[in-house]
């Protein structure tokens, strides 16, 4: 007998003909985040199992937050030559147990000797004899005896949520402007959970924001890296075009115009690793910025895609999706990003493209570009 994981998929069942593509890309991820435990991880007649892991716990947490994976299930994989000890498990698996339960057979050994229905009323049958606290619902049990007879027998009862989606990179690649507020971090897990691999792109304003706030946009990083097996960071200097920008634009259209060359400069960068779109987190009407006027004049410098998944979300829901995937805490310490450096009084809510192209014209845009890539400083976390 041996205790091991069997890790479920869902959507991947819908992909007919290219679904060996997606599983082989899954499986390539899971061994990813298990790295370190010992773990082994295969897959046989359209399951995926994780086995000879140090620490079941750590191994169950990894695995839950790997994009793709639907559930997780600790499971028991002993001979089925046996029947015998098969009830026996199941009994041993149920013994704390209460409420209702019903056992589910199923065999891809067409076989087997006996038939799932059979299984199910046998180890059914069992289980009621050894635990008075259980009674059967086949409807709508509190627990469900899972029996799989494949080329073993399988046993399960407790089925661990894990966050769904697409293994990342199926869906090709995208860079996310990534600040230390609560919005973009929740932008790129959610394209990042339809198989985009991420890349970040973060613009740094030192001295006007700190080695602490940049540090805490990396541990930010860090948390969406285990669902992303891993990111590459790109720090952008930025304190000059901001300079510059103040000095030189009207003050009500500062924030536009910063926000034009940060798409400029995220637009390099991705295509320099080989992305197909940008990510923001940009919601209509939450700031002055993010109107459907002034998103338009920000896109207007770039000719890739821009990815905005929470373009309807309210701010409570935002927070919730971040609570969730447990970037709320890190984005809520208080270190400033340089979107709040130089605010101006009245932003501009409705902004003329004449006014912006009128404050950019005394601009070198080419100049302050290719010195902010220079100095751009890749972190891989």
């Amino acid at each position: 007998m041996t205790e091991l994981l069997l890790v479920r998929y869902g959507e991947i069942f819908l992909k007919g003909l290219n679904r060996p593509y997606f599983i082989r890309a899954l499986v390539r991820k899971v061994r990813y985040a298990v790295r370190g435990l010992g773990a082994e991880v295969w897959v046989h007649d359209g399951r995926i199992f994780v086995r000879g892991f140090s620490d079941l716990e750590e191994c169950i947490s990894r695995v839950t937050k790997v994009f793709g994976v639907h559930s997780v299930c600790p499971a028991v994989e002993m001979p089925k030559e046996d029947f015998d000890s098969i009830c026996v498990q199941a009994v041993e698996m149920t013994r704390d147990l209460k409420g209702t339960f019903k056992v589910n057979a199923r065999r891809s050994d067409k076989q087997y000797p006996m038939n799932s229905p059979a299984i199910n009323e046998e180890a059914g049958f069992r289980i009621l004899q050894a635990n008075p606290n259980l009674k059967v619902d086949v409807h709508d049990p509190e627990h469900v005896v899972n029996i799989e007879i494949r080329d073993m027998a399988y046993l399960y009862v407790k089925v661990i949520p894990a966050v769904g989606g697409m293994p990342v990179g199926t869906n090709g690649n995208a860079a996310l402007l990534l600040s230390g507020g609560i919005d973009s971090p929740v932008a790129g897990w959610m394209i990042a959970k339809r198989g985009v691999q991420i890349c970040a792109v973060h613009f740094h304003s030192y001295p006007y924001t700190s080695d602490r706030a940049k540090e805490k946009v990396l541990d930010l990083a860090r948390k969406l890296s285990f669902s992303c097996c891993g990111i590459k960071v790109f720090v952008v200097p930025f304190t000059e075009i901001q300079m510059v920008i103040h000095e030189k634009c009207p003050e009500e259209y500062t924030t536009l115009i910063m926000r034009r060359y940060m798409m400029r400069i995220a637009e390099r960068i991705a295509r320099e690793q080989e992305c197909e779109a940008l990510i923001t987190g940009e919601s209509i009407g939450q700031v002055a910025s993010q109107t459907m006027t002034a998103l338009g004049t920000t896109d207007s410098v770039t000719k890739m895609p821009v990815f905005r998944p929470l373009i309807g979300f309210d701010k409570s829901e935002i927070i919730s999706i971040a609570r969730k995937i447990g970037t709320l805490e890190i984005s809520e310490l208080p270190y400033e990003d340089c979107c709040t450096v130089f605010t101006p009084r009245h932003p501009a809510t409705h902004p003329k493209m004449e006014k912006i192209l009128e404050g950019e014209a005394k601009l070198d845009t080419e100049d302050l570009i290719a010195k902010a890539m220079k100095g751009v400083e890749m972190i891989r976390v």
